[in-house]
């Protein structure tokens, strides 16, 4: 938790982990602890666990807490960690998000309660409820409203950002471009943005954001590192270059819904010991496979060229 006192530190390409199961469907710590120090000696530049990518919504709370201490302890500082915590219920997201603290995340990603689609006041009493229970504890709001039906507004983000010292960034998952701007426009400067929406990464580095919680990550995560350090260096070219390289594994990722394809890639690695996901998803169809397979040969130079079991 080396980073908890300087969040702005979590800069870059954070990892949003898939969350392994075996193929009995219970949790495979192995092979998530063989990720974590895949993505470590591939140069990610930290790591979360428990967003969408991870299938949080499919585990109860004692496994959530589980694979979050697991992650904790591969990690041991090396870089920041940054799991999700939230849930649609208060209490759980309570007791996630202080299980985390106590593992050492450097901060807790939560995210807008769904399905009830609380009203922005009612946002507002929920993140500032998990803000007090927390005062040392670095806070990100997820706002994904594809998955929650709610999107938190600007201006919400805005007044909890004024309010609470320990309310610190957002992680945006909204393929409206524009929302990105308007937040940060409200907020400033000082409110560390994350994209989680893979094309529009590089995008937000140009308004101030300070990198990306991409789930392509998991498939490349060296040259998803790589893209961020060279906007860092100034070398937009190469930027870029990676940014377009990156499209066909992009869209491999949402053949069908993520993670199913992400995991059937990485048991086909070696890298996990099953590709199995929970319901209500399922794997990865034939026809799914197939376009799968296709749009991997497109993005293969991307792709680690010695893969190896977790």
């Amino acid at each position: 938790m080396k980073f908890r006192t300087d969040p702005a530190r979590i800069r870059g390409s954070i990892a949003p982990l898939i969350t392994p199961f075996t193929d009995d469907g219970a949790l495979d710590l192995a092979s998530l602890r063989g990720l974590v120090r895949w993505q470590l000696g591939s140069g990610s530049h930290g790591i979360s666990l428990g967003g969408s990518t991870g299938e949080p919504s499919a585990q109860s709370t004692a496994e959530r807490i589980e694979a979050i201490r697991a992650v904790a302890a591969e990690i041991d500082d090396a870089v920041p960690f940054l799991p999700g915590t939230g849930s649609a219920k208060l209490d759980e997201t309570l007791e996630i998000t202080a299980a985390a603290r106590d593992a050492g995340a450097d901060a807790a990603l939560v995210i807008t309660p769904y399905y009830a689609r609380p009203t922005q006041q009612a946002l507002r009493t929920w993140y500032s409820t998990i803000a007090r229970e927390f005062p040392d504890l670095p806070i990100v709001i997820y706002n994904v409203p594809s998955r929650t039906a709610v999107d938190i507004a600007p201006e919400t983000v805005a007044r909890l950002f004024r309010e609470h010292d320990n309310i610190v960034g957002i992680k945006e998952t909204t393929k409206d471009f524009e929302h990105f701007s308007r937040v940060l426009a409200a907020c400033g400067r000082d409110l560390l943005v994350w994209s989680g929406i893979e094309l529009l990464g590089l995008p937000l580095l140009a308004l101030g954001g300070v990198g990306f919680i991409s789930a392509v990550a998991n498939l490349a995560p060296a040259a998803v590192a790589r893209m961020f350090q060279a906007w860092e260096a100034g070398d937009h070219d190469t930027a870029r270059d990676l940014h377009y390289a990156l499209h066909p594994l992009v869209d491999l990722l949402f053949v069908e819904t993520n993670p199913a394809p992400a995991k059937w890639v990485l048991h086909q690695q070696g890298r996990i010991a099953s590709a199995r996901v929970r319901p209500p998803l399922t794997t990865v169809s034939d026809d799914g496979v197939r376009w799968v397979r296709a749009l991997l040969a497109q993005g293969a130079h991307l792709l680690p060229d010695h893969p190896h079991p977790a």
